[in-house]
């Protein structure tokens, strides 16, 4: 009896587990990181399958926003350096999505018990929004640099071009484009 009370008890302990605790090391290695966690590229084959994005496009996405950290967050923000004002913005996870948005996407996709925490509901958050960026503003869903910038800006920001007055995300969208160009390289060779 006390060999099923203790297994019962190691299950629930494992059950709870929200998966890795730590992103991923050699997040410049796109193999590397399918070999640690091949949880990952599952969640980001069945978001290619289903919403079109392209594992690359995924992959340097999330490593811009969140560097493969679950529990990503926003920093601080203090009033005269010292009174905490709270986060930056609601933004958490590997997706770094937003409460609404993220909200907007449980209501639509009728996935209500996603969290933002749990990589297979990133990544198709991730391919829910790009998709709906690719059908309503023309991207193609293998620009990495331009559905960044509108993942980043917002739809109505993209279109309404206000990242060309933001030199440092124009140059960020760009290390994400050619981070997706590394690791759509990396992972034919892994492929095989």
């Amino acid at each position: 009896m006390k060999k099923f009370l203790a297994l019962g008890v190691v299950l629930l302990i494992a059950a709870c587990g929200g998966g890795p605790s730590k992103p991923p090391r050699n997040l410049d290695d796109a193999c590397s990181i399918i070999k640690q966690r091949p949880q990952y590229y599952a969640a980001m084959r069945r978001t290619e399958a289903r919403w079109g994005i392209p594992v690359s496009v995924q992959m340097a996405t999330i490593h811009q926003e969140s560097k493969f950290d679950g529990d990503a967050k926003t920093p601080y923000r203090f009033a005269l350096g010292i009174i905490p004002l709270g986060r930056q913005s609601s933004a958490y996870g590997y997706s770094q999505a937003l409460d609404g948005t993220w909200d907007e996407y449980r209501e639509e996709t009728r996935s209500f018990g996603a969290k933002r925490n749990r990589i297979s509901d990133a990544t198709d958050f991730m391919g829910w929004y790009m998709d709906g960026s690719s059908e309503r503003l023309g991207i193609s869903k293998s620009d990495a640099r331009s559905q960044y910038l509108a993942y980043h800006e917002g739809r109505g920001g993209f279109s309404r071009g206000t990242h060309n007055s933001k030199p440092w995300l124009l140059a960020v969208a760009n290390r994400v484009a050619a981070r997706a160009q590394m690791y759509d390289i990396q992972l034919e060779t892994c492929r095989r």
